[in-house]
């Protein structure tokens, strides 16, 4: 059963077909300045996804972010298909707003298959029940913020995080570039992976960029802060259920030039490592 903040995401993902290859999906204003990058990010995945066939699966996206989207304006969705190969399907998605690519994307899908198989272990952290969740701003705390950022920090959203090393984003301490966060969907969905995928890259742009600012005391709330997600890839390797609880393990290899590079691997409960994800962002103090 949907509770209304799931429903109305999944009703995101679920775009309108104008034709054949051309799609068209709504904005939903979550607090953020300018359309929330993961939700283009999942409409593209599910623009593709109406286009293969159905014993294909994603298994790779690569975007870039390329103009900032209007939250009241639709976004169409234009998919080329690029090549159907006997075991993989490739496919171009371009996010439009007013007559403007604001996202180009490549997808590529394959016919599951068996092969060699290793990964990297999780780490070690505690279980997800045994990490508080993140205390709600108080009133007084909010007050001090601009009024978008009020939403977007004082609303309940369709997903529940748990930070292991949780810091004051109002606050910020300095400290090494890597975080571990326990996220789900807080209420259950139906059992498809194709939905699954796409609410995972919907998710995935959630805290990653944000890695890259940890060393230096800083955060989206600082002060004269510009923060963008500029490209992002998506690798999925094992199915998964998003509306069980996921580690999102996090790392910031480098930042410089305005820009820093964060990169994530997503294991289910059991240790399954189901995906892996990287961006390079915009991180710029701007004078006054």
């Amino acid at each position: 059963m949907h509770d209304n903040h799931v429903g109305e995401l999944v009703d995101l993902l679920e775009l309108e077909r104008l034709e054949d290859n051309l799609f068209r999906g709504q904005s939903r204003d979550i607090g953020t300045k300018f359309v929330f990058g993961g939700q283009v990010l999942g409409q593209a995945l599910s623009a593709a996804q109406r286009t293969v066939p159905d014993d294909r699966v994603a298994h790779s996206l690569h975007a870039y972010f390329l103009r900032a989207g209007d939250i009241d304006a639709p976004i169409v969705y234009s998919v080329e298909r690029t090549r159907d190969g006997g075991s993989f399907s490739a496919r171009r998605v371009v996010a439009i707003q007013h007559g403007q690519p604001i996202l180009n994307g490549s997808i590529s899908f394959q016919v599951p298959e068996t092969g060699y198989e290793h990964q990297m272990s999780m780490p070690e952290v505690p279980a997800p029940e045994d990490v508080e969740a993140m205390p709600a701003l108080s009133l007084e705390q909010l007050s001090r913020l601009p009024e978008k950022t009020q939403r977007w920090l004082g609303k309940d959203g369709p997903f529940e995080f748990r930070h292991v090393w949780p810091r004051d984003e109002l606050r910020p301490a300095k400290r090494p570039p890597y975080q571990h966060i326990w996220f789900r969907l807080t209420a259950p969905i139906e059992d498809t992976l194709a939905l699954h995928q796409a609410l995972l890259a919907y998710a995935s742009d959630f805290h990653l960029i944000g890695t890259a600012t940890l060393p230096h005391g800083i955060s989206y709330l600082t002060r004269n802060m510009q923060m963008a997600s500029l490209d992002h890839a998506l690798w999925f390797h094992r199915p998964f259920r998003i509306d069980e609880w996921l580690l999102y393990s996090f790392d910031s290899p480098t930042s410089q030039g305005g820009r820093g590079l964060a990169r994530g691997m997503i294991y289910s409960r059991d240790g399954q490592l189901v995906a892996s994800t990287a961006q390079e962002g915009l991180i710029r103090v701007r004078p006054g």
